[in-house]
């Protein structure tokens, strides 16, 4: 998978823009990480976690990684969203079928 799967044509330009950043972040691996769910879920994600999501992509890879692998995040960051980003890795949703 080299990039995202879905276009931005139908998306307002702040989730054309988040869903460019989550593609964008600097490590392959989150790229794959943010971009797939970016990919499954932001063309329907509410507003609130819109803005959840918007946060998230803010935050390093060293801390996304930790807090994938389980290490509670900091308050600001235990969200709803966060907990189905999570989810959505560790059940292996929105990975390509082989």
């Amino acid at each position: 998978m080299t990039g995202t799967t879905i276009s931005s044509a139908g998306l307002d330009p702040r989730r054309r823009r988040i869903l460019f950043r989550a593609w964008h972040r600097g490590t392959r691996e989150m790229d794959l990480l943010m971009g797939r769910f970016a990919d499954a879920h932001l063309p329907t994600l509410p507003e609130g976690d819109v803005a959840d999501f918007e946060r998230l992509i803010e935050v390093e890879d060293p801390d996304l990684f930790t807090w994938i692998g389980g290490q509670t995040p900091p308050a600001e960051h235990d969200t709803a969203l966060f907990r189905r980003f999570r989810q959505f890795h560790l059940s292996g949703e929105g990975l390509p079928e082989i």
